[in-house]
């Protein structure tokens, strides 16, 4: 089973190996991660996010108030570098959101019967099974990689300034973080390894130590000088063409 379609602002593609599992399963996939997009977007002025910022009174959903501890955890870890209310912003917690709804997308398939299948979201991969090989994509050049992956079971999130600059703001400054081009984090679920690449890019290239410190989690890193920085335990198996040396 293979499918495509954009949610939540970018592709995520689905690739499930089983022979039995039904295409109601994909379904179910994207049916959940719109109703995410819907209850969580600060995009959405009617979103529960959206509404919560605005002061209203109603009833936050159980998924809402794990998703802001999920927040608040991630801030006190890293001293305010990584912040879902910035001043002058609204409340904006997608850098929890998108790892935490992807996984939850994985577990209605593992429910449905899937032991081997990869999803993968703008990017940011759970596979399920193995072994499975993701690229680490050249940071300055599209077309290249810096290194492959062999995961079994696992997750795999980057965040970078390559595709839309210097977005990820330091809380600390309230400044952009520059200090590294890009992180890959690889952990258990997609739950820890997406926030803990954006916390972690946030804090700039102390991040990559404070990520590798963190349980089961391993890490690719360039930093602005463009010096590779890895934690031994991380899973590569080749160097890519045009690698950050």
């Amino acid at each position: 089973m293979r499918r495509v379609e954009h949610v939540m602002g970018f592709p995520v593609s689905l690739r499930v190996d089983d022979e039995d599992v039904p295409e109601r399963a994909a379904d179910a996939v994207f049916a959940w991660l719109r109703e995410v997009d819907a209850r969580f977007s600060p995009f959405r002025a009617d979103s529960e996010v959206c509404r919560l910022d605005r002061g209203e009174s109603f009833r936050t959903s159980d998924d809402l108030r794990e998703v802001l501890a999920l927040c608040e955890e991630y801030r006190a870890a890293t001293g305010g570098a990584f912040d879902a209310r910035l001043p002058g912003r609204g409340l904006d917690p997608c850098a929890v959101v998108k790892g935490w709804s992807v996984q939850r997308a994985a577990g209605l398939l593992t429910a449905a019967g899937a032991r081997r299948f990869c999803l993968n979201a703008g990017g940011d991969v759970v596979a399920a099974g193995g072994p499975w090989r993701v690229g680490i994509r050249h940071p300055e050049h599209a077309d290249r990689l810096c290194a492959v992956l062999d995961i079994t079971d696992a997750a795999v999130a980057t965040s970078a300034r390559y595709e839309r600059g210097d977005h990820i703001i330091d809380g600390r400054t309230g400044a952009p973080a520059t200090g590294l081009l890009s992180l890959t984090v690889v952990a258990p679920t997609l739950t820890e390894a997406d926030p803990v690449a954006t916390a972690a890019f946030a804090l700039g290239p102390e991040g990559v130590t404070w990520a590798a410190a963190r349980a089961g989690c391993e890490v690719f890193a360039v930093d602005a000088e463009r010096r590779v920085l890895r934690s031994p335990g991380l899973p590569v198996v080749e160097s890519g063409r045009g690698a950050v040396a």
